[in-house]
């Protein structure tokens, strides 16, 4: 096949031509996104209910939703909490549940629920978790001077998000920190009074003239026309022009007994930034947008806010576009560098300046038909699909570097340029192929990892794949082609050889090689030693997920565990904001309830969460420092945790649930244990390090207790005295005013004063109308209960969460002490889908092996020379160890995916040297009345060591160089990639000593010792 192509020069110079216009069409349509678009296999249902309790959540609401959500296909795992005035429920499904079936299944669940549950509640959210709703920006919106801080609300909701909303590759714009402008009535009690009224007649009123008359027409004449009444009522004027009645008698006028003007609802939630209060805006794009495109679309969008409403202010913060440059930029990076350094070593080791040229054509033109293998396969340009080719980079240009000089190897033999590129490719056609098979052997099988790893996995391995395919096609078509175009020159002209300093190197590894192979067993009992030893040094690396990333901000999440307000909340926010004034660049929080649509996470109106980005790791550290003795002062009982401020990686891998978790159920009540009988059963749990879940932290509350017997003595009914105390405490909603889409509440106001006092001073009417004192019929005192009501899809759960070392060493003594005390006991977390993962990943890496395996047999036609090739394995993961642990790295999810690549690099390496030894016996086996069996044997390994020492070196070499700069860079892209680079420096720095004189070592070893070691004639 390669002598037909390269006999028809210009046909393959033209398709490969074509396929590179065709590749750069095709790239302008890839979407770019920070991730790909993972549909992540969970769903939350919300619930917002104001002035209710966790228990009447729980037993009204979140207990009917999981009864009706039960049968959902595909269902793994259902979580609920509820807490005061909110309530959520996690569903979990399984990964290869269609999540656009799911969401539109719970949905219709959710509607069919409708009924069933409270008439005043909203209909409870349905919210999809997706790597897309991560936003790729937040817009922070200011007013500024005494602006009303509603008409910015209703500017936003109107104006800016629609406007935001029609930039091409927007999905939606998500708003916090809204508020809301109604319209509030305070009766004047005294006034109501003398006239024999009550606040029911002024409500009553108020009703009245909001009516309207739905769908009545009358006809005059030839003409049809619809009635509306005139006295509707639209501002607060209109509403004080309203008559109250008694009992049909004269009328006065609503302003004389009530005053009545516009207000801002009372807020349950703020965000603040730099302490200023203002509203942030989210946008999420949509899954096939290209996010370097938006960016700049976005921000022309808030240049042009700023010009048209100078009355507000706007910032752009959390540009999340950040990681996808940073990714980029590592893949410029690592052509630029890998040119540079394949020309270099190119240059020293074959002292040509036409080598490296050709290198510099195929190079680019592997990496832009690799997008074609993109589009095919639906897959877009994000971190990931591009860490995946930076990775395929470096063995593209190894790919290079063996054809080229095998080429000018055979050239060197005396072959003519033509037959020389026809041999130099078709000799090493078959170990390349199976190199790039075995890479893929090792590394595609991730890919079947469950949860999201997977899902991350396929993305890489998809531009892997394409890399490696692209970088074989072009190694055996376009780079002898352009080998023959380059040296086609004169009759005469010396050909290409070896540079001095490549005579050197040689010189240097035929010593060594005589030296090792003068000991042969003591060399090879040595390197064998050396392969447990560097493999334990694995127990002393940290374990991570993501390697840690230089950041210069953090974030504080709060809850004050104290039954404070949302102003309160703010207030408190707002103090700590001042604390540190002048020692961070810039500050948001979001205080109390978010009303962002996408978020699925908790929240309530004692939460907070605080985001401070400074200049620098130095302040960083001195300010969080100071916030954690802030708080250890001031505010004891508040639950903290400061962390790295999460990028986009870690909102992806974040998990709400516990490590080590400790479930009990009382199956007999079927309710949360009793406060009192609880405290004194975890006195008895036989543990040290442990605290107290969600279903077992407590808040203080007030009860009121109802006189049942006197409220039947003077005539009153329950449901009156329930709503005379809803008027009076709770935020009592008369009617709407409903204008063009616009909906103004009219509320009763609220009492500011002591509830105490309101108890004692308001009045309730009997049915001889005589007003009693509330605080006759209603007794009110502190208590404590369960700030949360946790449950599963089997009910209601209180929980421990164990902490140490070791959680599971005491999972015996913990079923007894529920079994004990009749408890269903059940253990749960993230520790038990950890090692479910590591079972997984050791079986998948299991049957990678045997790929490899199998894949050997095939190419050395042998079952022993296989072993070869995986012996060499465990001595370059022990050499990247060595360079993590003496770079004090953790072991984490880059420098995992860096051993994959520099055993695909060692792979390479021995499959080309033991291809080589096999073809050299098989000649020298053809010669056998000159040597014997193991002069042969001996002549072949030293023979194959010296025509494979060049590329091997070339291609460690290259690849190393390439990665070095990382190592002395900085920022966001080098931290994520430094991991990955000590893997494959430390991998590679052992692997091509394995390769060079290991490999030889264990073929003389296996050869001489098994019989079934021979060798068949390569076609």
């Amino acid at each position: 096949m390669v002598r037909f192509l390269l006999a028809r020069p210009i046909a393959v110079g033209m398709t490969f031509l074509a396929l590179i216009v065709f590749s750069v069409i095709v790239f302008r349509t890839l979407p770019v996104s920070l991730l790909p678009p993972i549909d992540v296999p969970q769903i939350v249902v919300k619930v917002n209910y104001p002035n209710a309790s966790p228990q009447a959540i729980e037993q009204n609401i979140l207990s009917t939703i999981r009864e009706g959500l039960m049968t959902l296909n595909g269902l793994e795992h259902m979580e609920s909490k509820a807490g005061s005035e909110v309530g959520n429920i996690r569903l979990t499904f399984d990964f290869s549940t269609k999540m656009e079936l799911a969401y539109i299944d719970v949905n219709e669940k959710i509607d069919r629920l409708i009924s069933g549950l409270p008439e005043d509640l909203p209909r409870p959210q349905v919210i999809r978790i997706n790597t897309n709703d991560i936003p790729v920006v937040r817009i922070q919106v200011l007013p500024k001077g005494e602006m009303d801080y509603a008409e910015v609300s209703l500017l936003v909701e109107n104006v800016l998000k629609k406007r935001l909303e029609q930039l091409e590759g927007i999905a939606l714009v998500d708003i916090n920190g809204k508020q809301e402008r109604v319209i509030t009535v305070e009766p004047n009690r005294a006034a109501l009074a003398s006239l024999g009224m009550t606040e029911q007649h002024v409500i009553d009123a108020i009703v009245a003239g909001n009516s309207e008359l739905p769908g009545i027409s009358v006809e005059d004449g030839q003409f049809r026309y619809y009635l509306r009444l005139a006295t509707r009522i639209e501002t607060p004027e209109d509403i004080m022009g309203l008559p109250v009645r008694k009992d049909g008698r004269s009328s006065v006028n609503l302003g004389k007994v009530a005053n009545v003007g516009y207000e801002i609802a009372k807020p349950v939630g703020f965000h603040l930034f730099n302490g200023e209060e203002g509203l942030v805006i989210t946008v999420h794009k949509q899954a096939m947008a290209k996010m370097n495109e938006l960016m700049p679309l976005v921000r022309d969008a808030v240049d042009q806010f700023r010009l048209d409403y100078p009355q507000v202010r706007f910032e752009l913060t959390q540009d999340q576009s950040m990681l996808l440059n940073a990714g980029i930029s590592n893949l410029q990076t690592s052509l630029l560098f890998g040119g540079i350094f394949a020309f270099g070593v190119l240059f020293f080791f074959m002292g040509n300046y036409r080598m490296p040229i050709i290198i510099g054509v195929s190079l680019p033109s592997s990496l832009i038909i690799s997008f074609l293998v993109f589009y095919f396969f639906d897959i877009s340009i994000n971190v990931i699909s591009l860490s995946g080719l930076a990775l395929g980079l470096g063995m593209l240009i190894d790919n290079s570097i063996i054809v080229l000089d095998n080429i000018s190897r055979k050239r060197q033999e005396g072959l003519p340029l033509f037959e020389a590129c026809v041999t130099g490719v078709n000799e090493v056609m078959s170990a390349l192929i199976s190199s790039v098979l075995t890479t893929l052997a090792v590394f595609v099988p991730l890919v079947f990892l469950s949860g999201i790893s997977g899902a991350l996995f396929y993305d890489q391995a998809v531009s892997v794949a394409a890399i490696l395919s692209v970088s074989l096609l072009v190694a055996f078509i376009l780079l002898p082609l352009l080998y023959k175009m380059f040296f086609a020159t004169k009759e005469g002209t010396p050909l290409p050889e070896d540079s001095r300093v490549f005579s050197v190197v040689l010189s240097l590894y035929k010593r060594v090689y005589r030296r090792i192979f003068a000991y042969r067993k003591l060399s090879l009992a040595v390197l064998f030693s050396l392969i447990p030893v560097m493999l334990l040094l694995s127990r002393l690396l940290p374990v991570q997920g993501l390697p840690p990333i230089e950041k210069f901000d953090a974030l504080l999440q709060v809850d004050w565990n104290e039954p404070i307000n949302a102003s309160q909340n703010r207030e408190r926010i707002t103090t700590i904001m001042q604390q540190l004034e002048g020692a961070f660049v810039h500050a948001e929080s979001d205080v109390g309830l978010r009303q962002f649509l996408l978020f699925e996470g908790e929240s309530s109106i004692q939460q907070a969460s605080l985001y401070l980005m400074f200049s620098g790791e130095e302040q960083k550290d001195s300010q969080v420092a100071f916030l954690r003795r802030y708080f250890r002062q001031y505010y004891p009982l508040a639950s903290v945790e400061i962390q790295d401020a999460p990028n986009a990686f870690d909102q992806l891998f974040s998990s709400e649930m516990a490590y080590y978790e400790l479930r009990w159920k009382d199956l007999a009540s079927k309710r949360p244990i009793e406060e009192r009988q609880m405290d004194q059963w975890l006195e008895e749990l036989p543990l040290r390090e442990w605290e107290r879940g969600p279903g077992l932290q407590k808040e203080s509350a007030v009860i009121f207790r109802i006189d049942q017997e006197k409220l039947a003595l003077y005539g009153i009914g329950v449901d009156q005295l329930l709503q005379q105390i809803q008027k009076l405490f709770g935020s009592y909603l008369i009617t709407d005013i409903k204008r063009f889409g616009e909906v103004t509440p009219i509320r009763l106001k609220e009492n500011p004063v002591d509830f105490q006092q309101v108890l004692r001073t308001h009045y309730i009417r009997g049915n001889d109308d005589t007003p009693y004192l509330l605080s006759n019929f209603v007794r009110a005192a502190y208590d404590s209960h369960y700030k949360y009501v946790t449950a599963d899809r089997n009910g209601i759960y209180q929980s421990i969460l164990v902490l140490g070392d070791n959680p599971d060493a005491h999972e015996g003594d913990l079923r007894k002490w529920g079994t004990d005390r009749n408890l269903a006991v059940e253990f749960t977390g993230q520790f038990f889908q950890d090692k479910e993962t590591i079972r997984q990943l050791v079986g998948i890496l299991f049957i990678s092996v045997l790929l490899l395996y199998f894949i050997l047999a095939a190419q050395f036609e042998s079952f022993v020379q296989p072993l070869i090739v995986i012996f060499t394995l465990p001595l370059g993961v022990g050499g990247a160890f060595v360079v993590l642990w003496l770079t004090g790295t953790s072991l984490n999810v880059m420098s995992a995916i860096g051993l994959v690549v520099m055993l695909g690099i060692m792979v390479n390496d021995a499959i080309l040297k033991i291809d080589t030894i096999n073809r050299l016996r098989v000649r020298y086996d053809e010669d056998a009345g000159k040597l014997d069996a193991r002069q042969a044997l001996e002549r072949a390994l030293y023979q194959a060591g010296e025509i494979r020492l060049k590329p091997i070196l070339m291609t460690s070499i290259t690849t190393i160089l390439a990665l070095v700069p990382v190592v002395f860079s900085s920022g966001l892209g080098a931290d994520l990639q430094r991991p990955l680079v000590f893997s494959v420096i430390g991998g590679l720095t052992i692997g091509t000593f394995t390769a060079l004189y290991f490999v030889p070592l264990m073929y003389w070893f296996l050869v001489r010792k098994n019989r079934f070691a021979s060798v068949q004639p390569v076609a």
